[in-house]
């Protein structure tokens, strides 16, 4: 019997999460390595120089180190929500350009010399954005969740928990729904398991069993 995919991950890395995601609700066993970020395990390095995560290892030797890729080749393999008929490369790559750069200076000013109020309203337009098309579907796009949600809402939670209260007073209503569901929902609960960072020797931890 073939290997197992190896995934190394960082629990609260909106990467990762979104890649967990996808992992589990295409049905993929794989063995979980969480990752100390302070402490990068060498086998992931050698996989993936660059060392940021999430990184796939798959059983051939095969390595993704790009979340949406990891996300996109779990769907393919199997898709039983019908995810990928809900992907958005133009809204995704909004997300994870501008959003991601006001989140970051949002989130850490002073690692970025930034403005954070600048920041946090360039952010809101975005918002502002989702909400709208909230207002059309459901969800981002269409009635059924799918790949775009997953791939976003990693990205919208963080930003949300900066000022929870200031979030909450924001006239996003059917986002701030949409956030809860996902956030209150039984395959993100199962996606945020908690592992202590993993060790050579340590006993696998196959994610579909575990969740």
């Amino acid at each position: 019997m073939p290997a197992d995919p190896i995934l190394y991950s960082f629990r609260r890395c909106p990467y990762a999460m979104r890649a967990r995601l996808a992992l589990l609700v295409s049905g993929t066993t794989c063995e979980l390595r969480e990752v100390k970020l302070s402490a990068k395990p060498a086998e992931m390095l050698e996989a993936s120089p660059k060392g940021t995560v999430p990184v796939l290892v798959l059983a051939d030797g095969t390595v993704m180190d790009q979340s949406l890729d990891i996300m996109r080749w779990a769907l393919k393999r199997n898709d039983p929500a019908g995810w990928l008929a809900s992907d958005d490369a133009a809204l995704i790559a909004a997300n994870d350009g501008p959003f991601k750069h006001d989140l970051d200076r949002y989130k850490y000013p002073h690692r970025h010399g930034s403005d954070a109020t600048a920041h946090r309203e360039s952010g809101l337009t975005f918002l502002r954005m989702l909400e709208a098309r909230l207002a059309e579907n459901a969800h981002l796009c269409g009635p059924r969740t799918g790949l775009a949600d997953a791939a976003i809402m990693p990205f919208v939670r963080q930003f949300a928990a900066v000022e929870p209260t200031w979030f909450e007073m924001q006239s996003l209503p059917r986002l701030q729904a949409w956030l809860h569901a996902y956030l209150n929902s039984a395959l993100f609960t199962a996606a945020m398991l908690r592992l202590p960072p993993w060790q050579p020797g340590d006993q696998p931890a196959r994610f579909a069993e575990l969740a």
